[in-house]
């Protein structure tokens, strides 16, 4: 399924899109496909899988470590495209993968997308490709029918923005805080207004997302409820993948549980 059919179906019946993030390869390569079919099994509607990088400078520390686990396990970008293959055997799930331009360069854009698409990638997010040096990027991702999906801080310009929204497609990822990744207990004030800034330009045009900080149920409510189409939630699971050590059945079980409570926080009241 789509992304864009994806955020249609869920809106139509009264849902923001719950989009789980991990690390490829954390802790190992073999495991991260049954930690992806726990988050849907909790509720995910999208996965969003991260290539390991040896220098992430959008990644807070608990991201920063999972990057170094994953490359301690010997996983590549080859093997974490391997990994969103057989997702895919599994469920009909939009797959996002996340990655720094760097690892898309070494390999050249005409492979990495051909890769991609052969195993079944919907969407990339690159943290640190400028809209403004994106034009061959864009082109050949089209080319290939994967969705390109940028981001938008809290210093981006009204004039970049619309700038954005117009080269984004599959949807907008809203980093919701100045700073990088990690897990917030509160959601401030600068987020909602955020999101009530960014709706007047994507309403009709892209989902808006929101990600960066956002753990906790609440947090999710109030981000959808303030008329944002998803939430990402990312480092509160790593953190679980990373605190459960050996004890799989454990780190199972919360994630299953911490993704259900997640993904009833996005139904709307009413609905």
């Amino acid at each position: 399924m789509s992304i864009k059919r994806t955020f249609e179906r869920l809106k139509d019946r009264g849902e923001g899109v719950l989009i789980s993030y991990i690390m490829g390869g954390d802790p190992r390569p073999d495991l991260t496909p049954k930690i992806a079919k726990t988050l849907v099994e909790g509720g995910a509607d999208i996965i969003e899988l991260g290539i390991p990088f040896s220098d992430p400078v959008a990644d807070g520390p608990t991201i920063q470590a999972a990057n170094l686990r994953a490359l301690r396990s010997g996983t590549t970008p080859i093997r974490v495209l391997e990994i969103a293959d057989q997702i895919k055997d599994y469920y009909n799930i939009p797959i996002v993968i996340l990655t720094y331009y760097n690892i898309i360069f070494r390999m050249s854009l005409e492979n990495f997308f051909d890769k991609a698409k052969k195993s079944k990638v919907d969407g990339i997010i690159v943290p640190d490709l400028p809209v403004e040096e994106a034009q061959d990027y864009k082109l050949i991702a089209d080319k290939y029918g994967i969705d390109t999906i940028f981001l938008a801080s809290p210093s981006t310009s009204i004039v970049r923005l619309k700038k954005i929204i117009e080269y984004t497609s599959g949807f907008l990822y809203l980093v919701s805080l100045f700073g990088v990744t990690g897990a917030r207990k509160k959601l401030k004030r600068l987020t909602i207004r955020l999101i009530e800034k960014a709706i007047p330009y994507t309403k009709g045009k892209i989902p808006l997302t929101v990600g960066f900080g956002i753990s906790q149920p609440y947090q999710v409510k109030s981000i959808i409820e303030a008329g944002a189409d998803g939430a990402i939630v990312g480092s509160a699971f790593v953190e679980m993948i990373q605190k459960s050590g050996h004890d799989e059945d454990k780190m199972i079980n919360s994630i299953r549980n911490y993704t259900n409570e997640l993904k009833r926080a996005t139904i709307l009241k009413g609905e």
